[in-house]
């Protein structure tokens, strides 16, 4: 890959944005911009697939592994298409102890997907993420990177059934 193939992935304005990102740091350290370059074509494309990834690393003039690396290690970001909505249910201790698990279990019951999954008509994909640091408001879980606090299966039917 060359670093003209973003240009031919992404649109000219998400080029742009990852170009803001790259002047922010020195010449020689591009791969700083590699978490927002990443966000930004996973925004514009939904997930990010091997070719996305290989088309940003060329771009940053970083080893293709090195996107890989953070791609796999954040759990921001995903590798397969996902649903309409991403709710990210946080299951550390703080939100198990205060029903995490009769969230999860709502949605096997109700959506028929357990973490990993999306619903069989593409609406909802469910990820289980270790803190999302809002224990006070346990159990919580972000809905399209909104958090939703002091849940339980009532209320969580009702998010649900109000998303478009």
């Amino acid at each position: 890959m060359s670093k003209a193939d973003l240009a031919n992935i992404l649109s000219v304005d998400a080029v742009e944005e990852i170009n803001v990102w790259i002047k922010k740091y020195p010449s020689n350290r591009k791969r700083s911009a590699i978490i927002p370059a990443l966000t930004i074509a996973q925004e514009e494309l939904g997930y990010l697939a091997t070719k996305t990834m290989d088309a940003v690393a060329d771009y940053l003039e970083i080893p293709h592994i090195a996107a890989y690396e953070v791609a796999t290690f954040y759990s921001m970001f995903a590798l397969e298409p996902q649903g309409k909505h991403v709710i990210s249910l946080c299951t550390n201790v703080s939100c198990m102890l205060a029903g995490s698990e009769e969230l999860k279990q709502w949605f096997h019951d109700e959506l028929g997907i357990t973490p990993g999954e999306t619903s069989d008509d593409g609406r909802i994909t469910l990820k289980e993420v270790e803190c999302l640091a809002a224990c006070g408001g346990a159990p919580m879980l972000e809905v399209d990177k909104q958090y939703h606090e002091n849940l339980d299966v009532t209320k969580l039917a009702h998010l649900i059934k109000e998303l478009p």
